[in-house]
């Protein structure tokens, strides 16, 4: 059987569960975190038990959500490893991750700025695989999602999970702008492709389309 181009491992970070993920490049050894919210010693560790060994080259994060991003700064700082993402329009809450970092208890967060935002269409490459960027914005308006269409596979941080949908009960949420972010961008990808989502277990877009009751196709209207 031929090698993944990807592989993944699923690290829950932070009293929320956050799930943060060491995604590398099998033909490189090139790895990057995906939304590392917090526990920086854990997340180091997850790298180190990996064989062969690691080369961490950048951190990617879908939202700016504290639980997602908390630690980036630190990371980033720490390693010296370049930010690619959210989409600009999350600025609004990474500028306040040291205020919401204290309200929830917390370890002390720094906002920053990525080195890159995205957008939608773009690339990002860890190693030699590609992901591309989908702006599905609703939970936040700067939210992204990482795709690998070689590989099947996407971190859809807090757009959907399995059984349920993002929250829409923030600033600058929109209910409909998520269901459309779903419907039109997510569906389109395959219903064979896996996800990990921000919290809880995994998934695939079909077991969603069929099953889930906030966006499945019975529950759009659509069966």
């Amino acid at each position: 059987m031929a090698q993944p181009p990807i592989n993944a491992v699923i690290v829950p970070v932070t009293p929320f569960q956050q799930n943060c993920t060491l995604l590398w490049c099998t033909k490189t050894n090139k790895a990057a975190f995906v939304d590392p919210g917090g526990d920086v010693d854990k997340l180091m560790a997850a790298v180190e038990k990996q064989s062969p060994k690691l080369e961490l080259e950048k951190i990617l994060v879908t939202h700016g959500h504290l639980d997602h991003c908390g630690a980036v700064a630190d990371i980033a700082e720490q390693l010296k490893l370049p930010v690619e993402g959210p989409h600009e329009d999350d600025i609004f809450w990474i500028s306040q991750l040291a205020e919401h970092s204290r309200n929830y208890g917390f370890p002390p967060a720094r906002s920053f700025t990525p080195d890159r935002w995205l957008k939608d269409g773009d690339e990002v490459q860890v190693g030699d695989a590609k992901l591309s960027v989908h702006h599905c914005p609703g939970h936040t308006p700067g939210h992204v999602v990482f795709f690998s269409k070689d590989a099947r596979f996407a971190m859809v941080g807090d757009v959907l999970f399995k059984g349920s949908i993002g929250r829409t009960d923030f600033p600058k949420s929109n209910h409909q702008d998520l269901l459309d972010a779903i419907t039109k961008k997510l569906w389109p990808l395959g219903n064979d492709v896996t996800f990990i989502p921000g919290h809880g277990p995994v998934s695939t877009f079909g077991q969603e389309r069929a099953s889930n009751p906030f966006v499945g196709d019975a529950a759009m209207g659509r069966a």
